[in-house]
């Protein structure tokens, strides 16, 4: 078996970023969390149309980007001497590039310039875009104008960038976890290689700059190329990627973010929910409906959900597991006409597709991606007295059939129709019940993704359920082959409920195979799941106000008929807020989203957005233009996917895909491979108030009664009326607890961090937080005036005493936090020292300066795994000797043996 190398995600040394602007030039500075690293991008400002971008892809340190920014001011003022007036002024702070755009005249370039935490895996960060600024690259001196440029301007920034925008430094939001920690289990033979065509391929002429040739001493730091599909601003950066370093190139996702802590028994086990929609035929509930001619499927939406022990920050080290489901409309060409004004208009199959070519592009996708079994449940009405949903359902099952007759059987795609809404009105039947049936032979079909093998216990005690599993079992843990596909028609409702179940019954097992619970299953009412489910209803919230224009109208408790009866009021309200949407917004969001993903381009002498009569020609390029390939009837899948079937051919280590990563070695402590240093940030002033895993969902704070004596374990049948929210205080409490966990789609966010304003005088490229500003989530439990609720939180909050064993004040005197700030201070001078000079010699110290040695006499130890201490010569021959007197065998003693029993009766009788 090849040995595993020592990988880690590289870190983008791209984090804050400060525009400095001269008459003919920008100059955008970026430098990493540290300040110890710099990049300079020159942006040409004299040409009106053209985007002309010099990046010199060097490396600067903070005392060289000083004296450049100094020189720039001195050059570019208008007498030389003058101290009036400044040639360099500092424009704009921000965290990220988000990309470039061009409609009819300059080009604009757009910057993140607010942004807030979302979620934390493995120490890795994602953050959610809070605000953007666009600012027009060319001088008012070359601008030519153009009447129609405010107009197309309005269209693009109606696509709320701070409506659930994501992205990471370092982790890869557009793949899967799976993904991402298959890649850096890649062979050390493998990673040499690439590195190797990397530095022969490369333009940075610093990209192996002292580098240590030690052995040992090295980590291969691994990049992947995003999947386009689920990437809204690769247009974007489609005009300067191929001319600027990789960490310029900062890749987003829309969709839904949320993170969850559940304690069980103190151990933090964070629970995350990522949704990744689709940027391929993307657009609204009515006007995008079915599939393209290049069988991407209308609100195609990849949800994931990952489990990991928060004890263990490390991919190496620690425990991980994800479940990946997703939802999508059905393959087909079909629409509905909204011009009728009907709440329901006739559903239409716009064209005759004999041979299933549309739906075949869209499972080869989905076995690239996810391997098989590509298993669909089809929720749509079978019944009905006009034939309105069944006809997507009987076209859908044709298709399937046609498909499946080339594909070898145990490869072949699973079709589960089942009638959720006719369940739904039987008193007979429980949906619920019906739906966990479907999810547990789904799960064991598919498998979930965990990245250690068995824990001992479970190949001591299996359950009957784990032996069943599918997946494929590896030396280093399970892997998912296959996907469950869900769909109704609009893929809201319905569809998230089930999408809820096959996710808590992966959950199940997920906590299982960590070792936390001791049989896969949970049941409803406890803390884990309530957790869970407030997660996946924000999820459908989320998912349903970007597609359908309105909330979720029927919810997890609407199938579990718990729902109280206030529910059908909102119900109704969500429909009518939904049906207007649809009838008089829907239009302008489709127009947004098609000028923001570049799948339309303005063009001068051309008709423009708002003059054509519909997007069909411009989401199905086939009516533009004959393919000059055309695919077979038969052998439907792309050229190697069933050769390594059942693993998706993505994560398959070949050439092609190996291609697609950039592999550069690195010193085991540089800093773009440092995760310790890029979570805990050293370097900077910490608050206890701004600290993320504080501030999140919490499974004994927001969910466990707060009665004394209570199981506090999160996997206990709780009562309706024994839940976390309903002693947090009266009504407003309540509500004010709930809205700050809910996503900026239902509630306003929380203080997010702001850049600075362009009136700072520092012209060190740098970035300081705000240090005014006062957090709104410093109390997790308000303590309000009435004598009830103050007793309740009393019981929720101990005293220090209780806690600590000593009384702690409130607030730190004034000199301690004096003594503590010069003691950040010298930290940060010294972090932030000149390093050019020393920088090589040092690293080869390194490894005899940090030489941490564990306490124990074990070499490895952790929670699932213990090497036992390895016993010298001496010591083993005493143990066989005392082994061999047990059975009688005495060995002779001999003269030292006498000596020390002489010693020994002298000392103990005489």
């Amino acid at each position: 078996m090849p040995t595993a190398a020592a990988a880690a995600p590289m870190i983008s040394s791209v984090q804050k970023l400060v525009l400095y602007e001269t008459r003919a030039r920008y100059f955008l500075v970026g430098s990493n969390p540290a300040e110890t690293k710099y990049r300079v991008l020159k942006i040409d400002r004299t040409e009106p149309k053209d985007l002309v971008i010099i990046d010199d892809k060097h490396v600067y340190t903070q005392q060289e980007v000083r004296e450049l920014l100094g020189r720039l001011d001195l050059g570019n003022r208008t007498k030389i001497g003058q101290k009036g007036s400044s040639g360099l002024s500092r424009a704009v702070s921000a965290f990220g590039v988000v990309g470039f755009v061009r409609f009819l005249e300059g080009y604009y370039i757009v910057l993140i310039t607010k942004r807030r935490k979302m979620a934390d895996i493995g120490g890795h960060a994602i953050y959610k875009i809070e605000d953007t600024n666009m600012i027009y690259i060319p001088n008012d001196s070359v601008r030519v104008s153009h009447p129609d440029e405010a107009r197309y301007l309005r269209i693009f920034q109606n696509v709320d960038l701070s409506s659930n925008f994501y992205f990471s430094y370092s982790y890869d939001l557009s793949h899967s976890l799976q993904y991402n920690l298959t890649v850096l289990r890649m062979p050390l033979e493998t990673l040499k290689t690439e590195t190797t065509q990397t530095r022969q391929e490369s333009f940075d002429i610093f990209e192996d700059e002292g580098l240590s040739t030690q052995g040992g001493s090295g980590v291969f730091g691994i990049c992947s190329k995003p999947y386009e599909k689920y990437v809204w601003n690769g247009k974007l950066l489609d005009a300067v990627k191929n001319t600027v370093h990789r960490d310029w190139l900062l890749y987003i996702i829309h969709g839904f973010c949320g993170q969850s802590k559940l304690l069980i028994y103190g151990r933090p086990i964070y629970v995350t929910l990522i949704a990744r929609r689709s940027s391929k035929f993307a657009g609204t509930r009515f006007l995008k409906r079915g599939a393209n001619c290049e069988g991407d499927v209308a609100n195609e939406v990849e949800t994931e959900q990952i489990l990991y022990d928060a004890s263990v920050m490390s991919f190496s080290a620690g425990s991980y597991s994800s479940y990946v489901q997703v939802r999508g409309s059905v393959p087909l060409y079909w629409s509905q006409d909204i011009s009728t004004m009907m709440p329901k208009p006739p559903i239409t199959l716009d064209q005759a597709d004999p041979f299933a070519h549309v739906a075949a592009l869209h499972f080869d996708q989905m076995l690239q991606r996810f391997g098989s079994p590509i298993i669909i449940l089809n929720l749509v009405k079978e019944r009905e007295k006009r034939k309105h949903e069944r006809i997507l359902s009987e076209e859908l099952v044709a298709a399937v059939t046609y498909l499946n007759q080339f594909l070898p059987p145990e490869h072949a795609i699973i079709y589960i129709p089942w009638d959720m809404a006719k369940y739904t009105k039987s008193k007979l039947c429980n949906v619920l019940d019906r739906l966990n049936v479907i999810a547990e032979s789904v799960v064991k079909k598919t498998g979930f993704f965990v990245n250690r093998p068995d824990s001992y216990c479970s190949i001591l005690r299996p359950d009957e359920k784990w032996n069943e599993l599918g997946g494929c079992v590896v030396s280093t843990g399970r892997l998912q082959t296959g996907v469950l596909r869900t769909n109704c028609v609009d893929c809201l409702d319905r569809t998230n409920t089930a999408q809820f179940m096959v996710g808590k019954c992966a959950l199940a097992y997920q906590l299982y195979s960590l070792g936390l619970i001791d049989k896969p299953n949970l049941q409803f009412d406890t803390d884990a799941v309530r957790l869970f489910e407030e997660l996946y209803e924000d999820h459908g919230d989320t998912l349903s106000l970007q597609y359908g224009g309105s909330q979720l109208v029927h919810r997890v408790k609407t199938y579990r008929k718990i729902a109280p009866w206030t529910q059908h009021s909102k119900d109704i309200m969500q429909t009518l807020s939904r049906y207007y949407s649809n009838a008089f917004s829907d239009a302008d969001r489709q127009d947004s989203i098609n000028l923001f993903l570049g799948v339309f381009k303005p063009t001068e002498g051309k008709p423009h957005l708002w003059e054509l009569p519909t997007d069909f020609y411009l989401h199905h390029k086939n009516t533009l233009s004959l393919s000059q390939t055309r695919r077979s009837y038969t052998y439907w899948w792309t050229t190697g996917v069933l050769k390594h079937l059942p693993l998706p051919f993505d994560e398959v280590t070949c050439a092609e895909n190996r291609r697609k990563l950039t592999v550069k070695k690195f010193h085991k402590y540089e800093e773009e491979i440092d995760i310790h240093n890029e979570f805990f940030r050293p370097y900077e002033l910490s608050s206890f108030d701004e600290t993320f895993c504080l501030a999140m969902t919490n499974s004994t704070r927001d969910f466990m009664p707060k009665n004394v004596g209570i199981d506090p374990s999160p996997f206990t049948v709780r009562k309706p009326d024994e839940t976390g929210k309903s002693v947090l205080g009266n009504k407003s409490n309540r509500e004010e607890t709930v809205l700050q966990r809910k996503t900026a789609a239902s509630a306003p966010p929380p203080p997010s961090e702001e850049a600075v304003s362009s009136s700072s005088e520092d012209d060190s490229g740098t970035d300081k937080e705000d240090e005014g500003a006062v957090s709104q989530r410093s109390t997790p439990v308000k303590v309000t005036d009435t004598g009830e609720n103050t007793k309740i939180t009393e019981t929720v909050v101990q005293s220090t005493k209780d806690v600590y064993g000593v009384n702690l004040s409130d607030v730190p005197s004034e000199d301690d936090l004096t003594v503590y700030t010069r003691f950040v201070q010298l930290g940060q001078s010294q972090h932030k020292q000149d390093k050019n000079s020393q920088q090589f010699c040092s690293k080869h110290h390194l490894d005899r300066v940090i030489n941490l040695i564990p306490i124990s006499s074990f070499s490895q130890d952790n929670i699932y795994e213990v090497q036992p201490p390895r016993a010298d010569r001496k010591s083993i021959e005493i143990f066989h000797a005392h082994i061999q007197a047990g059975r009688g065998n005495m060995q002779p003693l001999g003269k030292d043996d006498f000596l020390m029993y002489r010693e020994y009766i002298r000392n103990r009788y005489m």
